[in-house]
């Protein structure tokens, strides 16, 4: 069901005539989840257009990829501001002027999401290391299908370059948000390269992939795919030396079942069901970590969480809770 079908289905509910409504008691709890429902497609719509290119806790500017629309949403998303970038600017600055943003905490946590996600799907990982590190944690939302990845990695450079300084600042990026920061890190001033204190990686495809790949080859889909997915599907060779490793310390978790197999029947050896193990690895790494996990559900799992925690306080992971997680060969 698409976003127009959603829409004209709750304008029904809400639009019945007063007879209508006597005949139907009214149920709060449907109207909520209701409103909830509608609220969802139209955040997981717009995850897909816009592009920050300034964060101040949970305000933040956007961009719509290509063209000189920009807004200023407040930490409940909604727009407080549309213009150019100058105006949106010059409206995020009044909003400073006003106290209306708490001081930083601690070091800043940059959190990044996937291919065709929003800054929705971090929120889980998002809320346990805002309360178990001292540490102001952001979520970087991109346009992943409306850009490409050199990008999203200059709209991360903005974002950067508008944290206070000399603060440091680390990365936790799922999936496609790890060539994200790659990417920066090719393109980023030396000073900013050096605020950088831990990367955790979690199902990264640092080897391109192979599911993008089997993809490529149906009918029409290297010709339609666009933005990131088009750089995982058809560029991705002349993507990758532009990605960079991390000079910090950095570390991997792979999710797979540790048996040889993984979850997909697709992928050839252990996987996630989107990403095989292999594809994870990246030398240089100073730890890696395998965890029985899907890859969509990494940011909910609870060792997942823990071992991020863990890596962005100690620079390491946590012994490995049990047999299926094993450390890279």
């Amino acid at each position: 069901m698409n976003v127009r079908t959603v829409t004209a289905a709750l304008l029904v509910g809400t639009m019945l005539t007063p007879a209508a409504r006597a005949a139907e008691p009214a149920d709060e709890a449907v109207l909520r989840r209701d409103a909830a429902l509608f609220d969802a497609f139209r955040r997981s719509r717009e995850a897909l257009e816009w592009t920050d290119e300034a964060i101040h806790h949970d305000w933040r500017l956007q961009r719509r990829p290509g063209t000189e629309s920009c807004r200023v949403l407040d930490p409940t998303d909604g727009v407080v501001r549309a213009g150019t970038a100058a105006e949106c600017r010059a409206a995020l600055a009044a909003i400073e002027a006003e106290g209306r943003l708490p001081p930083p905490r601690g070091e800043t946590v940059i959190l990044l999401h996937g291919l065709g996600e929003g800054r929705d799907s971090m929120q889980p990982l998002a809320e346990q290391l805002r309360r178990s590190l001292d540490a102001t944690v952001l979520t970087f939302g991109y346009a992943s299908v409306r850009a490409d990845i050199d990008a999203h990695g200059h709209a991360l450079a903005a974002v950067v370059a508008g944290l206070p300084a000399p603060r440091r600042i680390s990365f936790v990026g799922h999936s496609l948000g790890n060539l994200v920061v790659r990417r920066w890190l090719a393109i980023a001033p030396a000073a900013d390269r050096g605020r950088v204190h831990r990367v955790v990686m979690l199902g990264p495809p640092n080897q391109g992939s192979d599911l993008a790949r089997m993809a490529s080859r149906i009918w029409g889909v290297a010709e339609s795919a666009e933005g990131a997915a088009r750089d995982l599907v058809v560029e991705w060779q002349r993507v990758v030396p532009g990605l960079a490793v991390p000079e910090c310390p950095f570390g991997i978790i792979a999710g797979g079942k540790g048996d040889g197999a993984g979850f997909s029947s697709l992928l050839d050896g252990d996987d996630d069901a989107v990403v095989r193990v292999a594809e994870t690895h990246l030398p240089g790494a100073d730890d890696f970590l395998l965890l029985p996990v899907h890859h969509a559900a990494m940011m909910r799992d609870p060792a997942v969480q823990r071992a991020t925690r863990e890596f962005l306080a100690q620079g390491r992971f946590p012994d490995p809770p049990g047999p299926a997680a094993a450390a890279s060969e």
